[in-house]
């Protein structure tokens, strides 16, 4: 293939001089103007005859094999007679101002979904900082644009975005699965631009937000959302009655048996067989349980009422959901266990958004995934200093499906 035909075909508007090696390997290609082909004005595009002046730059294009390319480009202005301007040409391969093409961009886009940042700077040779800035511009191009059309029921959830402390609130659609918007903080003010962007009409279509117990998020949906029905979450409140009855429970078991080591240590090591489901256990974990159950009276209660409290979600109506509330009411109250019914009493407050749940059963799951995927993008990025791109990593880990 002709110097003028590879050149063509890569770089379109140029033909290739020469090519030679670097002293560290790599190949440098210059090319030079193809004379055949006017050069575009960079402001209106019209074809320019016209040049203010040359430079030349020198531009990074995707590797060939194992060996790093470079290009040494000449770079006309153009003193275009159409719009007046005297600006850079355009080159179709090459952005303004940019030092690397339009393949290496793809590259690195492409690199940048399936690896971590460091991994794909070490890959490419390019700067962390180029990577990152890549990649942010491709996440802004397809998931920075507000987009809450259709969306009828809602999720929302507060994740730790650092330690000490620090929160970031995301909302999706229940039904699409989709990220709708995320943003730092979990107050009322943190969360309020959401309904903003939402807008008034959006708001009042809105039947149902499926939420933990956070005041916050449950005043404002109130007050934006005159249509819509709060449903608490299931996963959050059973995981909430593990810390705040099982492991309390447990714990007072303990301090209880200081005389005899023994039963004490199997107490003490028997939080993940009382928190972890039944179904998830191994044969040896069941048995174990089975047998730390038998031998202490106030667990097997309070593991009986977490199984109990998991049944209120699943009934088919509100009517039968409000009988297994009362039964298990009456449960933690006649269970004599401080902590458990300190905790039936303070849940009594929720008990509307929790019988929501047979009219709008909006599967906790849905937020366990989303906690479980924003940890691991965390992991892979080795935490994130700049919040607005790691929001918009988890807008595109959660693109949402077909309705």
């Amino acid at each position: 293939m002709s110097n003028a035909m590879l050149a063509l075909q890569f770089w379109e508007g140029h033909v290739v001089d020469s090519c030679c090696e670097e002293a560290d390997g790599s190949l440098l290609i210059s090319l030079s103007e193809a004379p055949e082909i006017l050069a575009c004005c960079g402001s209106c595009q019209a074809p320019c005859v016209l040049v203010h002046e040359r430079n030349r730059r020198r531009i990074r294009e995707r590797d060939w094999f194992d060996r790093r390319v470079w290009l040494d480009v000449p770079i006309r202005r153009m003193d275009c007679h159409h719009c007046g301007a005297r600006v850079v040409e355009q080159i179709a391969w090459l952005d303004k101002r940019s030092r690397i093409t339009h393949r290496v961009r793809a590259w690195v886009e492409a690199l940048a979904q399936l690896l971590p940042i460091a991994h794909v700077a070490q890959l490419t040779g390019l700067h962390w900082h180029t990577i990152k800035a890549i990649d942010h511009q491709r996440l802004e191009r397809l998931h920075g644009e507000f987009n809450a059309k259709g969306s009828r029921r809602l999720v929302m959830d507060e994740f730790a975005l650092h330690k000490g402390h620090r929160y970031a609130t995301v909302v999706m659609d229940a039904q699409c699965m989709r990220v709708l918007w995320v943003g730092e903080g979990n107050s009322r003010e943190a969360i309020r631009p959401f309904f903003e962007l939402l807008g008034e009409e959006a708001c009042r279509q809105i039947e149902a937000v499926a939420m933990d117990m956070n005041t916050a998020f449950d005043l404002e949906v109130r007050k934006h959302c005159p249509n819509a029905e709060v449903v608490y979450d299931l996963f959050h409140v059973v995981a909430r009655f593990g810390r705040d009855v099982v492991d309390r429970v447990r714990v007072d078991q303990a301090n209880a048996l200081r005389e005899q080591p023994a039963a004490r240590k199997v107490i003490k090591r028997s939080r993940w067989l009382l928190l972890r489901n039944r179904d998830n256990l191994q044969e040896e974990q069941a048995v174990k349980l089975e047998e730390l159950l038998a031998a202490n009276a106030p667990l097997a209660t309070v593991y009986l009422l977490k199984t109990e409290l998991k049944e209120i979600w699943f009934a088919p109506s509100v009517r039968e959901g409000a009988q297994r509330w009362r039964r298990w009411y009456r449960l933690a109250i006649e269970s004599q266990l401080a902590p458990a019914i300190q905790f039936a009493r303070r849940l009594r407050k929720y008990l509307r958004g929790i019988l929501a749940s047979a009219i709008y059963p909006m599967n906790s799951s849905i937020l366990e995934g989303v906690n479980n995927r924003i940890k691991v993008i965390k992991r892979m990025a080795y935490g994130f200093r700049d919040s607005a791109y790691f929001f918009l990593k988890i807008k595109a880990a959660f693109p949402g499906k077909a309705r």
